[in-house]
């Protein structure tokens, strides 16, 4: 069973993080939307943050994988926000399971197929050798020479961890993660739509969803939005999460 926070109650609200990433990257926006009447239930996916590593990973895992959470816990009637890999989770989700999902809120990603593009980060985070033992800030450094953005290596420096004392390692699966990099970039299947109510939201300083993406969106998802935060990339709910949250409990 994934490993999940569970904030608040009332309506439950599902919160699925980006590749690499994990729940803890939502805590402030979870209590948040708890304060606002609902269940929010951060998960950590499959061979990311504590939940468990398997030599298996694509969308369909990840959606089933979701799916029996949901059932464990008797969730029904549920909003779901997804950001990135987390975004094409849930749109997988929504219109593998309609039933499941009443609103969906996608972050910064799209239906189309992706490219790969995490090659730097990759690298970086292979070019860390745990045997040696180093520090946080000495991962950091290493990384530094692959990665040039700061954020991104916070980001990233969050999946740290000491596996005992002395001893630092990653939380997510990153051997399984060399293997079956293609599997992030997938497009969602040509004849998944869903009806239900949709927002997309978008960084305006990031190129993951373009203007001409949108025929293709509406195609999946004809009940469809789209917003824009201004000036925020790709990561758009930690560099302005207060216009991320207002859109979100606007919408829902």
């Amino acid at each position: 069973m994934l490993h999940s926070k569970i904030e608040g109650s009332g309506k439950p609200l599902l919160i699925l993080h980006g590749f690499l990433g994990m729940s803890d990257n939502w805590k402030t926006l979870g209590v948040q939307f708890a304060a606002k009447g609902f269940e929010v239930h951060l998960l950590d996916l499959r061979n990311h943050g504590r939940s468990f590593h398997s030599d298996d990973f694509s969308y369909e895992l990840m959606v089933q994988d979701v799916y029996d959470y949901c059932k464990a816990n008797n969730l029904t009637n549920i909003d779901s926000i997804g950001h990135s890999m987390g975004g094409k989770v849930t749109m997988l989700l929504a219109t593998t399971y309609p039933d499941l999902i009443q609103k969906l809120i996608v972050a910064d990603i799209g239906p189309k197929y992706y490219t790969p593009h995490h090659q730097d980060i990759l690298a970086g985070l292979n070019a860390v050798d745990f045997t040696q033992k180093p520090s946080r800030h000495e991962v950091d450094a290493i990384l530094s020479t692959f990665v040039s953005d700061f954020g991104t290596r916070q980001f990233l420096l969050k999946s740290l961890y000491w596996q005992e004392p002395g001893q630092l390692a990653f939380r997510f699966n990153l051997p399984v993660f060399n293997q079956k990099i293609d599997q992030i970039g997938k497009a969602l299947p040509e004849n998944a739509v869903a009806m239900m109510p949709t927002l997309f939201i978008r960084g305006g300083n990031s190129n993951y969803i373009l203007d001409q993406d949108l025929e293709k969106m509406q195609h999946h998802f004809p009940n469809m939005q789209l917003k824009t935060i201004p000036n925020a990339g790709h990561w758009l709910h930690a560099e302005n999460p207060e216009l991320f949250f207002q859109f979100c409990v606007d919408f829902l």
